[in-house]
């Protein structure tokens, strides 16, 4: 059997336990989960002995009939009891007072940290709004070291970020980068980092930069983007093509309420890079 084979035995059997589990905790029988989920009290004990696959459909089922949200049946590692009372908690807010409930439990459990952090400057946003250009430039006022993320994944991997992609696949390429992240924090006390544009789309990774640097959100329009991509010799986009623009368009507007989590935001449109750099080193915490 592959590496694969024996990974998918293994979460068919911590998920059946799951299951399993979760019915024992609300005192319901096999025969009444089966009976509310609307599949078969036999189908059912396969499941929760690990020997049956299931539906996306079939799952949402199960999910309801034990008042779960579906995402808790399949998740790797299972909350905590708090991690769940909190979940619930949070859920139960509105989007206001989410971003204030954030910003209060940053302030009281990282506060010690807040010196730190504001000696490291994170620059996120899309490849094309002059986050290196930005960087490189900021860090030599500010006279620290200046990093490029993506090229201390490729350090990290012996590899280019296409090969790690190509050969292993997203999970490695996401990895490296939370690893090259970490490094840099234990090893720089002061630091310039422009980050890749799809950080903000892992959590974790997103959540520690957040916490530990000062976070800039390096932005310009769809089509300035497009411009300055290719005017660094990347033809791949195509001038001129209206899908390459439309999905430009449609990434910025799914990342850009990650991205309206950093700390400030610098738009680079119209504008020289000497004159965003000047606004970028005014607006710095001191």
């Amino acid at each position: 059997m592959t590496r694969n084979g024996h990974d998918d035995d293994a979460f068919l059997r911590a998920f059946g336990a799951r299951v399993r589990g979760e019915r024992a905790r609300r005192g319901m029988s096999r025969k009444l989960l089966a009976q509310h989920a609307g599949i078969s009290e036999r189908y059912l004990t396969q499941l929760e002995s690990g020997k049956g696959n299931i539906s996306i459909v079939l799952l949402r089922h199960v999910a309801g009939a034990l008042g779960l949200p579906l995402a808790r049946l399949v998740e790797d590692e299972p909350p905590s009891p708090e991690m769940t009372l909190l979940r619930q908690f949070l859920a139960r807010l509105q989007p206001e007072q989410l971003r204030e409930a954030y910003t209060t439990l940053t302030a009281q459990f990282a506060s010690g940290a807040s010196d730190a952090r504001n000696e490291r400057i994170a620059l996120v946003g899309l490849r094309g709004a002059g986050k290196t250009t930005l960087g490189a430039a900021a860090a030599r006022d500010l006279d620290v070291p200046f990093f490029e993320l993506d090229r201390e994944i490729e350090r990290l991997a012996g590899s280019s970020l296409g090969s790690i992609i190509e050969l292993y696949g997203q999970q490695a390429y996401r990895r490296y980068e939370l690893q090259a992240l970490q490094e840099l924090l234990a090893s720089h006390p002061r630091f310039v980092v422009a980050t890749g544009g799809s950080i903000v789309s892992e959590s974790a990774t997103y959540e520690l930069l957040l916490r530990s640097c000062y976070t800039v959100w390096i932005r310009t329009t769809p089509e300035e983007h497009m411009q300055r991509v290719l005017a660094q010799g990347d033809l791949r986009p195509m001038a001129g093509s209206q899908q390459a623009m439309d999905d430009l368009r449609r990434i910025l507007e799914e990342r850009g309420e990650l991205y309206g989590r950093a700390d400030l935001t610098i738009d680079t449109t119209g504008r020289s890079a000497d004159e965003s750099l000047q606004q970028l080193l005014a607006e710095l915490p001191s």
